[in-house]
């Protein structure tokens, strides 16, 4: 019946703008929580670059000394993947999976797992894959303790020499408009990276150490390692925020489509039960007059 069906228009309309609501209110607090992110950036990029010349200058100093975390003896790859603890973020969580599944099949040496984010710990758990160390609650708000208490325990295997490679995966964050997933190298440190990286000449300092140079040389890049997780978690927390942004937008117009739809869809029912009423009533008049015209004949 017309009027059912204008009831039920009238009710998926008033569900869809409840969920335009949510999607435009998720898209506003991801668009404040980006301004912090890169803000957080901006901060981690200036320690980084601080420590990248402390530790060039160190290098420099002693360029015969080869430290662990610049040697890939063993064979053990390990793989960060970064992901979100929530979704609606777009492809953000599925872009870091495909890569992940990548590099399982370029890869020949074994492969240890450090997932980052409750999606990724899904992921890995529907697919039966045990990963080494599971941390979750760090993507939203990242902080440089969270960085090294994850990189400590990587770090020592590698002095140990049971790890020879550490790569990220995760989405880097380039402006508001362009994040790219990307895999990072952090072990083995690329230490030409470090000594060519910057543009003023090296100066060159004569160095007093305890208990050694070389220990000072190992503690260095370890912070180096430590501070460049730091910027890649940032970086992630940053694009997750952007492509949540980018979702909730596209969520909110799709509404706003579907409501209009909706609502000229309910006009054409209204304007069809209303002529139907209409013309109900036009056929009930004639029908009438027809029969007090037959009357009238009737009784002349």
């Amino acid at each position: 019946m017309p009027g059912g069906k204008e009831r039920a228009l009238r009710g998926r309309i008033r569900s869809v703008n409840s969920t335009k609501k949510i999607t435009k209110a998720m898209e506003l607090i991801a668009a404040s929580r980006i301004v912090k992110a890169v803000g957080r950036i901006g901060g981690a990029r200036t320690y980084f670059r601080e420590m990248s010349e402390l530790t060039r200058e160190l290098l420099v100093t002693l360029p015969s000394y080869r430290p662990a975390l610049t040697r890939t003896e063993a064979a053990t790859t390990v793989l960060i993947l970064v992901t979100s603890d929530r979704g609606l973020c777009g492809g953000y969580n599925s872009a870091v999976i495909r890569a992940y599944e990548e590099q399982v099949r370029r890869l020949d040496s074994p492969i240890e797992l450090v997932g980052i984010g409750r999606r990724i710990e899904n992921y890995l758990h529907f697919r039966g894959i045990e990963s080494k160390v599971q941390l979750n609650g760090v993507t939203h708000l990242p902080t440089l303790d969270q960085a090294y208490s994850l990189m400590r325990p990587i770090m020592e295997r590698v002095d140990a020499g049971e790890v020879g490679r550490v790569v990220v995966i995760s989405n880097r964050f380039y402006s508001l408009g362009l994040q790219r997933l990307e895999e990072t190298t952090l072990i083995p440190v690329d230490t030409s990276a470090v000594v060519d990286g910057a543009d003023d000449p090296i100066a060159h300092f004569d160095f007093e150490a305890e208990p050694s140079l070389e220990t000072v040389i190992d503690t260095a890049l370890g912070q180096l390692v430590v501070a460049e997780f730091f910027g890649l978690l940032l970086e992630a927390s940053a694009a997750e925020h952007a492509a949540r942004q980018r979702a909730m937008k596209n969520a909110t117009d799709n509404a706003t489509e579907l409501v209009r739809n909706l609502t000229r869809a309910m006009n054409r029912v209204r304007q069809d039960a209303i002529t139907t009423e209409i013309t109900e009533i036009v056929g009930g008049a004639e029908a009438l007059a027809q029969g007090e015209h037959a009357m009238s004949g009737d009784e002349r």
